[in-house]
């Protein structure tokens, strides 16, 4: 990840670095980044989203660490200059940046790391279709209702998962919705 952070120019490592604390402060349920390095592309830096990924996991540890081991900011600049591969400059000057302004806000609690193992929701979009035909059938008139959740996983990543459900299928997720509702009314 050393390697890769190179590449990345310091305002967009700065957004990075802010939506990981916001992240570790259960303020936003994670970081978007295919959105972000969508925008690093545009502005001409080579990187894929997988690299991009592996910086923002390393970022996330290395604050959630600091954070655990109620690192001041110069411990932490300290204990980044004496790693195995060293960072550039520019992204220790972000991270020192990032860490004395918001760095002390991250709240740890075993509660929260418990949570962090799971994931997140983070939104759900649906809509309906009908298949009209195939190569192997001429007239299906079948509906089925396609399901979107986007889904922060435990490290922060973004990511939507699809998948396609019949009608009665529909209706019984619909159902189990509802008796979550409920019992959720009763707490």
């Amino acid at each position: 990840a050393a390697d890769k952070i190179r590449l990345i120019p310091q305002d967009f490592l700065a957004e990075l670095c802010e939506q990981i604390i916001q992240h570790l402060n259960r303020k936003i349920p994670g970081i978007n980044t295919a959105e972000l390095c969508q925008r690093i592309q545009t502005s001409g830096v080579d990187i894929n989203i997988g690299d991009l990924a592996k910086i923002a996991n390393t970022l996330s540890f290395l604050f959630s660490t600091a954070a655990r081991n109620n690192l001041s900011t110069e411990e932490l600049v300290t204990t980044l200059g004496s790693g195995v591969s060293t960072l550039p400059k520019h992204a220790v000057q972000v991270i020192r940046h990032v860490w004395n302004e918001q760095g002390k806000a991250i709240a740890v609690s075993e509660d929260a790391g418990n949570m962090a193992t799971v994931g997140q929701f983070v939104d759900m979009k649906w809509k309906l279709g009908v298949a009209m035909s195939s190569d192997t059938c001429r007239s299906l008139k079948y509906p089925y209702v396609t399901v979107t959740l986007t889904v922060a996983d435990p490290s922060g990543q973004i990511t939507d998962k699809s998948f396609e459900m019949t009608i009665p299928q529909f209706k019984n997720f619909f159902r189990q919705f509802k008796e979550m509702a409920s019992v959720l009314e009763t707490v």
